[in-house]
């Protein structure tokens, strides 16, 4: 009896053994699924890792060759979505994430923010064990920005409005250069801002404008509105010397004026305005001072158009440039020296602010004819003045070591031979040039798209 009940619980030891083996199976298959899931997952998140980074790399590529195409002006704004797809396909190879969407945002630059381009690059890969866990795709996403800083021209037109310009058709030469280069100049805005322009008509003196006749960087000391001589008498002058010079002009040299001024009122003014004293008349020291101030002068051939100011106006300008005349004695130190000034956000003609997000070319242009005759101290306002020259050379000395870049621009209709002087105002040799004919040269001062 003792055996038969050995046996039977044999038996059911076994039975329940091979029972316990099964529920072990079944555990197992049940925990092999989230087990190969996890693995898997490793698998395809490897894929996708790979995927990404390769869409990644092409997207920084991509997005640095659309931002080189739009600042060189290669491309246009609505060409921007099309040239970056392009790039982008061009670059991104990997077959597991065949389709990638690209989509770009182009921001413009401001005042106060360079341009930017976005590229971001959107697609999924199909999982190969992740579907196992409800996740048969894993979606992938990536962006790439670059910006860039605006290159930008500020350009002072210094024009020689003298009378020696009256012969040989050189102003006409002038006026057609001139206009020619700012039609260059607009065509390289891409929006307002981008070029900025001032123009500087410059004889013995420059005109301001009689809109300033209350500016406090004026003074009046050497002013008087009866001009060179006696109304009543015009064959004698005020000044002792018997030349012809305006108040400034005659105690410049040493003379002395024979009229009294009394307190005439400044709107008989005519906005012209003379060098103001050693040294200042070379640097671009702000007029905070009185003897830093500028002269009301009252020659009767200052220039007929006024200064006017950095500005994207090109109506303005190309206005300024079609009324010049040809009148007066040549000083072109004065007007070098504002436009040098015209660049410079201070007074007396404060330029527009300058963005730290962008990069600034600062260029002054003189066109002339290369004869300097005369300033508020020196010169017979007839013949070559190497007193005058002399001061010119140390101004473009003062002008070149701020980093502005001079190009001088002789109009030698006469074929008079070139200047003294200007060569060495040239920031260099490649930056001086001779027009001698009618048909010239615009294109000889593209070089400032440099």
């Amino acid at each position: 009896m003792s055996v038969s009940v050995f046996a039977e619980l044999q038996r059911r030891l076994v039975h329940a053994w091979g029972d316990r083996r099964g529920n072990i199976t079944a555990t197992f298959a049940i925990a092999l699924v989230p087990l190969i899931g996890f693995v898997g997952a490793a698998v395809d998140y490897s894929r996708a890792s790979l995927a990404r980074t390769q869409m990644q790399v092409a997207l920084d590529s991509a997005v640095l060759m659309v931002s080189k195409d739009m600042n060189s002006g290669v491309i246009s704004q609505s060409a921007i979505s099309a040239t970056a797809q392009t790039y982008f396909s061009s670059l991104y190879t990997n077959v597991s994430v065949p389709s990638v969407a690209v989509t770009t945002v182009y921001t413009v630059a401001t005042s106060t923010t360079p341009a930017t381009v976005k590229l971001s690059g959107a697609g999924a890969i199909d999982t190969v064990f992740m579907g196992l866990l409800g996740f048969p795709q894993m979606p992938l996403n990536a962006t790439s920005v670059a910006s860039w800083n605006a290159n930008l021209l500020r350009i002072a037109l210094v024009l020689d409005n003298t009378g020696s310009m009256a012969n040989g058709g050189k102003l006409a030469a002038l006026k057609s250069a001139a206009t020619s280069f700012v039609g260059k100049l607009q065509g390289l805005a891409k929006t307002n801002g981008d070029v900025y322009v001032s123009v500087v008509p410059f004889a013995i003196d420059v005109n301001v404008g009689t809109s300033n006749v209350g500016a406090n960087w004026l003074r009046w000391d050497m002013w008087d509105p009866s001009n060179y001589s006696n109304p009543s008498y015009p064959w004698i002058t005020w000044c002792n010397s018997g030349n012809w010079l305006t108040y400034a002009q005659c105690v410049g040299r040493g003379y002395t004026w024979n009229h009294s001024v009394g307190n005439p009122s400044h709107s008989q003014w005519n906005g012209c305005v003379t060098d103001r004293d050693q040294n200042y008349d070379t640097l671009s020291t702000a007029p905070t001072a009185h003897a830093m101030r500028f002269y009301a002068d009252q020659d009767q051939y200052c220039p007929a158009v006024s200064i006017v100011p950095l500005t994207y106006d090109w109506t303005a300008i190309n206005s300024a440039i079609s009324a010049m005349t040809a009148q007066g004695a040549t000083n072109q130190p004065i007007g070098l020296l504002w436009g040098w000034l015209s660049l410079l956000n201070q007074s007396p003609l404060n330029a527009p602010a300058e963005s730290s997000a962008a990069i600034y070319q600062h260029v002054i242009v003189l066109f002339t004819d290369g004869l300097n005759t005369g300033d508020r101290w020196y010169g017979d306002l007839s013949s070559q003045s190497v007193a005058v020259d002399n001061r010119m050379k140390i101004l473009c000395d003062n002008i070149k070591a701020t980093g502005v870049t001079i190009y001088t621009i002789q109009v030698d209709t006469e074929r008079a031979g070139q200047s003294a002087v200007l060569p060495y105002c040239a920031t260099d040799a490649n930056k001086y040039y001779m027009l001698t004919d009618f048909d010239c040269q615009p294109a000889r001062v593209e070089v400032i798209r440099q």
